[in-house]
Protein backbone atom coordinates (compact mmCIF):
# COMPACT_ATOMS: atom_id res chain seq x y z
CA UNK A 1 0.00 0.00 0.00
CA UNK A 2 2.99 2.41 0.12
CA UNK A 3 1.93 5.83 -0.67
CA UNK A 4 -1.57 4.72 -1.60
CA UNK A 5 -3.81 6.82 0.57
CA UNK A 6 -7.21 5.88 0.03
CA UNK A 7 -8.40 9.42 1.09
CA UNK A 8 -7.96 8.46 4.28
CA UNK A 9 -6.44 10.63 6.57
CA UNK A 10 -4.59 10.05 9.92
CA UNK A 11 -4.30 12.79 13.30
CA UNK A 12 -0.61 11.94 14.55
CA UNK A 13 -1.27 13.63 18.19
CA UNK A 14 2.39 14.48 19.77
CA UNK A 15 2.12 14.89 23.13
CA UNK A 16 5.76 17.34 24.04
CA UNK A 17 6.72 18.06 27.16
CA UNK A 18 10.18 19.26 27.76
CA UNK A 19 10.79 17.63 24.36
CA UNK A 20 12.90 19.68 21.99
CA UNK A 21 15.79 17.42 21.90
CA UNK A 22 13.41 14.87 20.51
CA UNK A 23 10.89 16.60 18.87
CA UNK A 24 12.84 16.33 15.41
CA UNK A 25 12.81 12.70 15.45
CA UNK A 26 9.41 11.94 16.00
CA UNK A 27 8.31 14.35 13.30
CA UNK A 28 10.92 12.69 11.02
CA UNK A 29 9.68 9.28 11.27
CA UNK A 30 6.12 10.96 10.32
CA UNK A 31 8.13 12.56 7.41
CA UNK A 32 9.16 8.56 5.91
CA UNK A 33 5.72 6.91 6.28
CA UNK A 34 4.32 5.69 2.53
CA UNK A 35 1.08 6.18 3.68
CA UNK A 36 1.19 10.65 3.56
CA UNK A 37 -2.58 11.36 4.21
CA UNK A 38 -1.45 12.81 8.06
CA UNK A 39 -1.15 15.58 10.03
CA UNK A 40 0.89 15.97 13.36
CA UNK A 41 -0.93 17.46 16.01
CA UNK A 42 1.63 18.80 18.16
CA UNK A 43 1.00 19.84 21.45
CA UNK A 44 2.94 21.63 23.69
CA UNK A 45 2.13 20.99 27.77
CA UNK A 46 5.23 23.12 29.11
CA UNK A 47 4.21 27.11 27.36
CA UNK A 48 7.11 26.50 24.77
CA UNK A 49 7.40 26.80 21.15
CA UNK A 50 7.76 23.61 19.30
CA UNK A 51 7.23 24.89 15.66
CA UNK A 52 9.99 27.58 16.10
CA UNK A 53 11.98 24.48 16.86
CA UNK A 54 11.10 22.32 14.00
CA UNK A 55 11.77 25.17 11.67
CA UNK A 56 14.86 25.65 12.91
CA UNK A 57 16.25 21.58 11.76
CA UNK A 58 13.86 22.57 8.79
CA UNK A 59 11.11 21.01 8.91
CA UNK A 60 8.39 23.13 7.79
CA UNK A 61 5.30 20.68 6.64
CA UNK A 62 1.76 22.39 5.99
CA UNK A 63 0.89 18.71 7.99
CA UNK A 64 2.24 20.13 10.81
CA UNK A 65 -0.25 21.87 13.53
CA UNK A 66 0.38 23.22 17.09
CA UNK A 67 -1.97 23.97 19.94
CA UNK A 68 -1.04 24.03 23.60
CA UNK A 69 -2.74 22.96 26.68
CA UNK A 70 -2.59 26.29 28.32
CA UNK A 71 -0.88 24.76 31.34
CA UNK A 72 2.72 23.48 31.93
CA UNK A 73 3.04 19.84 32.86
CA UNK A 74 -0.84 19.05 32.26
CA UNK A 75 0.10 15.58 31.75
CA UNK A 76 -0.50 13.51 28.55
CA UNK A 77 -3.84 12.45 28.57
CA UNK A 78 -4.69 16.58 28.64
CA UNK A 79 -2.38 17.09 25.98
CA UNK A 80 -3.90 14.64 23.94
CA UNK A 81 -7.43 15.54 24.27
CA UNK A 82 -6.35 19.08 23.43
CA UNK A 83 -4.34 17.54 20.55
CA UNK A 84 -8.01 15.61 19.61
CA UNK A 85 -9.72 18.41 19.40
CA UNK A 86 -7.74 19.75 16.91
CA UNK A 87 -7.43 16.83 15.10
CA UNK A 88 -9.55 16.88 11.12
CA UNK A 89 -9.01 13.12 9.76
CA UNK A 90 -10.90 10.59 10.58
CA UNK A 91 -8.17 8.03 12.33
CA UNK A 92 -5.99 9.50 15.22
CA UNK A 93 -2.37 7.92 16.46
CA UNK A 94 -0.90 8.85 19.58
CA UNK A 95 2.77 9.66 19.11
CA UNK A 96 5.04 10.10 22.20
CA UNK A 97 7.54 13.09 21.39
CA UNK A 98 10.72 10.83 22.53
CA UNK A 99 9.71 7.57 20.61
CA UNK A 100 9.31 7.30 16.67
CA UNK A 101 7.25 5.57 14.29
CA UNK A 102 9.30 2.92 11.90
CA UNK A 103 8.99 3.03 8.13
CA UNK A 104 5.44 1.50 6.98
CA UNK A 105 3.70 1.85 10.12
CA UNK A 106 0.81 4.00 8.89
CA UNK A 107 0.32 2.02 5.85
CA UNK A 108 0.24 -0.92 7.89
CA UNK A 109 -2.38 -0.08 10.28
CA UNK A 110 -4.65 2.95 8.52
CA UNK A 111 -6.17 0.70 6.67
CA UNK A 112 -6.76 -1.99 9.12
CA UNK A 113 -8.13 0.24 11.50
CA UNK A 114 -10.88 2.15 8.94
CA UNK A 115 -11.80 -1.50 8.35
CA UNK A 116 -12.36 -2.59 11.87
CA UNK A 117 -11.97 0.52 14.17
CA UNK A 118 -8.46 0.47 15.62
CA UNK A 119 -5.40 -1.58 14.53
CA UNK A 120 -2.23 -2.18 17.31
CA UNK A 121 0.86 -3.11 16.09
CA UNK A 122 3.73 -5.04 17.93
CA UNK A 123 6.11 -3.02 19.96
CA UNK A 124 10.14 -2.34 20.05
CA UNK A 125 11.49 -1.13 23.40
CA UNK A 126 14.61 0.49 22.56
CA UNK A 127 17.20 2.14 25.05
CA UNK A 128 17.61 5.91 23.48
CA UNK A 129 20.98 6.59 24.56
CA UNK A 130 22.59 4.57 21.97
CA UNK A 131 19.25 3.03 19.99
CA UNK A 132 20.18 -0.45 21.44
CA UNK A 133 17.42 -2.86 20.81
CA UNK A 134 16.00 -4.08 23.89
CA UNK A 135 13.39 -6.22 23.82
CA UNK A 136 9.85 -6.07 21.72
CA UNK A 137 6.66 -6.63 23.12
CA UNK A 138 6.15 -9.65 21.41
CA UNK A 139 7.53 -11.87 18.91
CA UNK A 140 8.64 -10.04 15.72
CA UNK A 141 6.58 -11.87 12.72
CA UNK A 142 5.06 -11.32 9.20
CA UNK A 143 1.15 -10.99 8.86
CA UNK A 144 -1.20 -9.45 10.91
CA UNK A 145 -2.70 -11.29 13.77
CA UNK A 146 -5.25 -10.99 16.61
CA UNK A 147 -5.47 -9.50 19.89
CA UNK A 148 -8.60 -10.25 22.40
CA UNK A 149 -8.41 -8.42 25.86
CA UNK A 150 -6.58 -11.48 27.38
CA UNK A 151 -3.84 -10.57 25.57
CA UNK A 152 -3.69 -7.27 25.87
CA UNK A 153 -4.50 -7.35 29.66
CA UNK A 154 -0.88 -9.38 29.86
CA UNK A 155 1.02 -6.92 28.28
CA UNK A 156 3.58 -4.51 30.26
CA UNK A 157 4.76 -2.28 27.55
CA UNK A 158 2.61 0.48 26.41
CA UNK A 159 0.50 -0.40 22.92
CA UNK A 160 -0.65 2.71 20.34
CA UNK A 161 -2.73 1.83 18.44
CA UNK A 162 -4.29 3.95 15.13
CA UNK A 163 -8.20 4.07 15.86
CA UNK A 164 -11.20 5.87 14.53
CA UNK A 165 -11.57 9.49 16.00
CA UNK A 166 -14.99 8.99 17.62
CA UNK A 167 -13.67 6.29 19.29
CA UNK A 168 -10.81 8.26 21.02
CA UNK A 169 -10.67 10.05 24.32
CA UNK A 170 -8.31 10.05 26.96
CA UNK A 171 -8.88 10.27 30.68
CA UNK A 172 -7.87 13.57 32.06
CA UNK A 173 -7.14 12.49 35.83
CA UNK A 174 -5.41 9.09 34.71
CA UNK A 175 -1.79 10.23 34.66
CA UNK A 176 -0.57 7.10 35.07
CA UNK A 177 -1.48 3.74 32.99
CA UNK A 178 -3.53 5.84 30.94
CA UNK A 179 -2.83 4.17 27.95
CA UNK A 180 -4.13 1.06 29.33
CA UNK A 181 -7.69 2.81 30.13
CA UNK A 182 -7.36 4.26 26.81
CA UNK A 183 -7.22 0.78 25.07
CA UNK A 184 -9.50 -0.93 27.31
CA UNK A 185 -12.34 1.71 26.03
CA UNK A 186 -11.42 0.88 22.26
CA UNK A 187 -12.27 -2.75 23.07
CA UNK A 188 -15.16 -2.32 25.07
CA UNK A 189 -16.62 -0.33 22.36
CA UNK A 190 -15.41 -2.42 19.13
CA UNK A 191 -14.78 -5.92 20.51
CA UNK A 192 -16.32 -6.52 23.99
CA UNK A 193 -15.83 -9.00 26.16
CA UNK A 194 -15.01 -11.88 23.79
CA UNK A 195 -13.87 -9.78 20.75
CA UNK A 196 -10.05 -9.46 19.01
CA UNK A 197 -8.74 -6.25 17.34
CA UNK A 198 -6.18 -6.78 14.57
CA UNK A 199 -2.47 -6.98 15.61
CA UNK A 200 0.25 -5.85 13.15
CA UNK A 201 3.08 -8.74 14.03
CA UNK A 202 5.66 -6.45 13.06
CA UNK A 203 7.49 -3.93 15.55
CA UNK A 204 6.73 -0.80 13.89
CA UNK A 205 6.71 1.79 16.66
CA UNK A 206 9.43 2.13 19.05
CA UNK A 207 9.28 2.53 22.55
CA UNK A 208 12.52 4.98 23.68
CA UNK A 209 14.05 3.87 27.03
CA UNK A 210 15.44 7.18 28.03
CA UNK A 211 17.87 8.04 31.48
CA UNK A 212 16.02 10.97 32.86
CA UNK A 213 12.54 10.40 32.36
CA UNK A 214 9.67 9.10 34.46
CA UNK A 215 10.25 5.63 34.36
CA UNK A 216 13.62 6.15 35.54
CA UNK A 217 12.82 7.93 38.42
CA UNK A 218 13.43 6.96 42.06
CA UNK A 219 9.65 7.27 42.91
CA UNK A 220 8.13 5.51 39.80
CA UNK A 221 7.04 2.13 41.59
CA UNK A 222 5.04 4.52 44.14
CA UNK A 223 3.97 6.53 41.16
CA UNK A 224 2.70 3.57 39.63
CA UNK A 225 0.95 2.54 42.49
CA UNK A 226 -0.78 5.39 43.24
CA UNK A 227 -2.05 5.31 39.55
CA UNK A 228 -3.00 1.77 39.70
CA UNK A 229 -5.14 2.72 43.18
CA UNK A 230 -7.11 5.51 41.27
CA UNK A 231 -7.68 3.25 38.42
CA UNK A 232 -9.22 0.88 40.38
CA UNK A 233 -11.67 4.05 42.68
CA UNK A 234 -12.62 4.52 39.27
CA UNK A 235 -13.89 1.57 37.92
CA UNK A 236 -15.58 0.72 41.44
CA UNK A 237 -17.32 4.78 40.88
CA UNK A 238 -18.14 4.82 37.24
CA UNK A 239 -16.03 1.99 35.59
CA UNK A 240 -14.29 4.30 33.75
CA UNK A 241 -16.69 4.64 30.45
CA UNK A 242 -16.16 0.92 30.18
CA UNK A 243 -19.63 -0.34 29.20
CA UNK A 244 -19.04 -4.36 29.44
CA UNK A 245 -19.52 -5.47 33.53
CA UNK A 246 -17.60 -8.72 32.52
CA UNK A 247 -14.24 -6.19 31.05
CA UNK A 248 -14.57 -3.98 33.78
CA UNK A 249 -13.85 -7.00 36.63
CA UNK A 250 -11.20 -8.61 34.33
CA UNK A 251 -9.74 -5.11 34.05
CA UNK A 252 -9.90 -4.79 37.49
CA UNK A 253 -8.15 -8.52 38.23
CA UNK A 254 -5.62 -7.29 35.46
CA UNK A 255 -4.63 -4.36 37.80
CA UNK A 256 -4.32 -5.95 40.80
CA UNK A 257 -1.45 -8.35 39.32
CA UNK A 258 0.21 -5.19 37.41
CA UNK A 259 0.25 -3.54 41.20
CA UNK A 260 2.02 -7.15 42.55
CA UNK A 261 4.48 -6.91 39.68
CA UNK A 262 5.08 -3.74 40.87
CA UNK A 263 5.42 -4.29 44.27
CA UNK A 264 8.47 -7.12 43.05
CA UNK A 265 9.92 -4.08 40.80
CA UNK A 266 10.16 -1.57 43.82
CA UNK A 267 11.95 -4.36 45.84
CA UNK A 268 14.40 -4.85 43.06
CA UNK A 269 14.98 -0.99 41.84
CA UNK A 270 15.54 -0.54 45.83
CA UNK A 271 18.42 -3.40 45.64
CA UNK A 272 19.96 -1.61 42.87
CA UNK A 273 18.77 -4.89 40.31
CA UNK A 274 17.94 -2.95 37.52
CA UNK A 275 16.98 1.24 36.83
CA UNK A 276 13.52 0.87 35.60
CA UNK A 277 10.09 -1.25 34.91
CA UNK A 278 11.91 -2.67 31.24
CA UNK A 279 15.31 -3.71 32.89
CA UNK A 280 12.98 -5.16 35.45
CA UNK A 281 10.76 -7.24 32.99
CA UNK A 282 14.05 -8.31 30.99
CA UNK A 283 15.28 -9.42 34.36
CA UNK A 284 12.51 -11.47 34.92
CA UNK A 285 12.96 -13.01 31.20
CA UNK A 286 9.42 -11.52 30.34
CA UNK A 287 8.06 -11.65 26.95
CA UNK A 288 5.78 -14.14 24.91
CA UNK A 289 4.16 -14.57 21.35
CA UNK A 290 1.82 -12.71 19.74
CA UNK A 291 -1.57 -14.01 19.98
CA UNK A 292 -3.91 -15.17 17.29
Amino acid sequence: MTGRTEGVGVSVIVAAYRAHGTIERAVRSLLVQGWTAWQAVIVSDDGTDYRATLRAAGLDDPRLRFTDTGAVGAGAPAARNAGLACATLPLVAPLDADDLYRPGRLENLAPLALAHGAAFDNVAVVRDEDSTPLSTLFAAGQGVGRLDTDGFLETSVPMFPVVRRDLARWEGDVDFCDDLVFNMRIFDRIAGSTGAVPLVRAPLYEYRQRAGSITFSADSGDRAERGYRHVLERLADDGLGIADAGLRARFAAAVERKRALNTAYGAAQKAGLCANFQEFLALRGAGGGIPG
